[in-house]
């Protein structure tokens, strides 16, 4: 007989005739369960794997948050430009009314007095008219640069500024010349007595010969720079005795001719004072509004872009840390 020893005897347990039933949410907790742990092992292991690149070589990465505050800076921007062109549609039509106005007072005086820029005299002031404000387009700009061309054409020149964008750039280079600056007109209402006021002011210095220069509005998107001659009263009554005006041919009661070329000579300059004031500022406004809309359009395309990057950068740094996971869950199983 053999002999049976106890401990080498293995007990084994009989199988089970019903069949095992498994829970779902124990499957479902067991497999969160297995998920925190391959995180935390990630963690706590220094698991390297090979890099991911999803950018071309030599791009830089962009931060989600400065393209956040890109966004809405440019948003802000595209409010302000969008408001600033409803303001400047809204003051057109009354300064586009006033300024046709006042050509029917420029009109009857040049056809008396006339507009002769060729004649030469000993001293000339030319009068630059500009805006006290930017953002305008280049209205200003073209003001500057015909009023350099002016001055150049005769020796003696002087300027009178008017107008804050013309004075910082006709300071720079021809600060000999510009013997004084008039500014904040945009303040106070534009009337006949400011213009006065202003051709008062230029008068006061004695040249015999005013060339003002500015923008004569022709419609919203179009402004002509225009140059108006306007001279002192000596050198009307030489254009009238050589026959170059036509004030001899008015019959007129009053004063002797002398008198009244001095008066109508002052009453010249003070109406096309008035009338450039305006055209130059009906111009402003037009160029205004069409710059305000060609930046808000700016605007808002600048937007588009920026808010496609942002997505894009969000898009491709959620899939890095995915792929990131899933090679140093693949690393742990090499490991394995």
């Amino acid at each position: 007989s053999r002999d049976v020893h106890p401990e080498r005897v293995q007990a084994r347990a009989a199988p089970s005739s019903k069949p095992t039933r498994v829970n779902c949410s124990t499957m479902a907790s067991n497999g969160f369960q297995r998920t925190s742990a391959l995180l935390r092992t990630l963690r706590n292991s220094n698991v390297t794997s090979a890099p991911v690149t999803f950018t071309p070589s030599g791009t830089r990465s962009v931060s989600l948050q400065i393209v956040q505050q890109r966004m809405k800076s440019v948003g802000n921007i595209q409010k302000i430009t969008a408001a600033m062109k409803m303001v400047a549609a809204s003051r057109l039509k009354g300064a586009q009314t006033r300024m046709e106005k006042s050509r029917g007072l420029v009109v009857p005086l040049i056809r008396m007095l006339g507009d002769l820029p060729g004649i030469v005299t000993d001293t000339t002031m030319v009068v630059p008219v500009s805006s006290d404000k930017g953002l305008c387009g280049g209205i200003n700009t073209t003001v500057v640069k015909y009023s350099k061309v002016v001055a150049g054409l005769e020796p003696k020149t002087t300027m009178t500024i008017v107008g804050e964008k013309a004075r910082a750039q006709l300071g720079k280079g021809n600060s000999d010349k510009v013997n004084g600056t008039i500014v904040d007109l945009s303040k106070i209402p534009m009337t006949f007595a400011t213009a006065s006021m202003v051709a008062d002011t230029i008068l006061a210095e004695g040249a015999q010969k005013h060339q003002i220069v500015f923008n004569k509005f022709q419609s919203v998107i179009s402004f002509r720079p225009t140059v108006a001659t306007v001279y002192s009263s000596d050198e009307y009554e030489k254009a009238a005795e050589a026959g170059q005006i036509k004030f001899d041919e008015y019959e007129m009661e009053g004063p002797e001719r002398s008198e009244f070329l001095l008066d109508l000579a002052e009453f010249n300059m003070g109406v096309v004072m008035y009338n450039a004031l305006l055209e130059n500022s009906t111009s402003e406004l037009g160029s205004r509004m069409q710059s305000m809309e060609n930046s808000t359009k700016n605007a808002k395309d600048m937007l588009g872009k920026l808010t496609l990057l942002y997505n894009r950068t969000r898009q491709a740094s959620i899939t890095t840390e995915l792929i990131e996971i899933i090679s140093g869950a693949s690393a742990l199983e090499a490991k394995k």
